[in-house]
């Protein structure tokens, strides 16, 4: 990995696009800290509610526990707006439907910069990417173009919604080709205390594995490449 560039900051919405709770605690939330500490106003959409990632609990049960863990863990960092479109976890598929309920979101809280997980094969560059999260960040990145053209899903303008084309940038959390960084030195406690609060998920992976470790480990890598202690990297798309 080369040397990271420092990220723009000169925008004040932004909205972050997933597909599961936690997905954004693995490294991104510890941003955001740093950017609603400075400010900016940050929304969380959650495509799914991850209702199928514990194994011991069923879907009907995981479902609405994960939600309110995703509550709490976005309060940590600064977040107050938490939906979700309640797609089924596991078998999201890349679909126009997808696109415009994303699009639908964008232009109703017209954010400048979209935050999401990355859609490569691999995750961190070394663990397998979910289906769920390659196909939200296609369906994401396309989204940010559909909410600006009228013509494409026009129901959403009959909806009262207009056109938002003011979305620029496209920020995707764990990709094998970062291209910028965020200063998070101050930030990654309340990152390692937000995805803390994943208690029953974390529990479910039943794995004695420390999140602040893994956590710190990742930002202390993307912190080198940036010339800092902690950093959270970025592979940005301009639109």
């Amino acid at each position: 990995m080369s040397d990271l560039l420092p990220l723009e900051e000169d925008w004040q919405r932004g909205l972050a696009i997933v597909a599961h709770p936690d997905d954004l605690e693995y490294g991104a939330a510890s941003a955001i800290a740093r950017w609603t500490a400075s400010g900016k106003n940050i929304s969380y959409l959650l495509v799914t509610r991850g209702q199928s990632g514990i194994d011991g609990m069923p879907p009907e049960k995981a479902g609405p526990a994960r939600a309110e863990e995703e509550r709490n863990s976005a309060r940590v960092v600064g977040v107050e707006s938490v939906d979700f479109l309640d797609y089924p976890d596991g078998t999201v598929e890349y679909s126009l439907a997808l696109r415009r309920d994303i699009a639908r979101v964008i232009r109703r809280l017209q954010p400048e910069v979209l935050i999401s997980v990355t859609g490569e094969m691999a995750w961190g560059g070394h663990y397998l990417n979910q289906a769920d999260h390659r196909h939200v960040a296609l369906a994401t990145i396309d989204a940010a173009r559909d909410a600006g053209n009228r013509w494409v899903f026009p129901e959403i303008v009959e909806g009262g919604l207009e056109p938002w084309n003011g979305a620029k940038r496209v920020l995707m959390s764990g990709s094998p080709n970062p291209t910028h960084a965020v200063d998070v030195s101050d930030y990654l406690d309340r990152g390692i205390a937000s995805l803390k609060e994943h208690k029953l998920y974390l529990e479910g992976l039943g794995t004695n594995a420390d999140p602040a470790e893994f956590m710190t480990s990742f930002a202390e890598s993307a912190g080198k490449q940036l010339g800092v202690r902690y950093a959270v990297a970025f592979e940005v798309f301009y639109l």
